[in-house]
């Protein structure tokens, strides 16, 4: 029990280490980009969303913009990989 235990500290050791800078750009180029984009699809979604904080928005309004906009990236690399663009 002891030996699980301990390996299960570290996984969350490590998890916590992973998730504690997920905010970083991949790349920062790309950066104002990202945020017109997320603009877009909150306003598709009928999220009011504004530029800086956004502390008035619910968890579920945050994660359906954060869904939103993994889904169409998601649904472009599909075309993309396709052949479509």
């Amino acid at each position: 029990m002891k030996i699980i235990l301990s390996k299960t500290i570290k996984i969350m050791e490590v998890n916590v280490k992973m998730s504690s800078n997920n905010n970083t750009m991949n790349v920062p180029e790309a950066k104002s980009a990202m945020n017109r984009f997320k603009m877009e699809v909150a306003s598709e979604l009928g999220v009011n969303l504004k530029d800086g904080y956004n502390g008035h928005l619910s968890s579920r309004e945050a994660g359906s913009i954060g869904g939103g906009m993994v889904k169409k990236m998601i649904e472009a690399q599909e075309r993309q990989m396709a052949g479509q663009q």
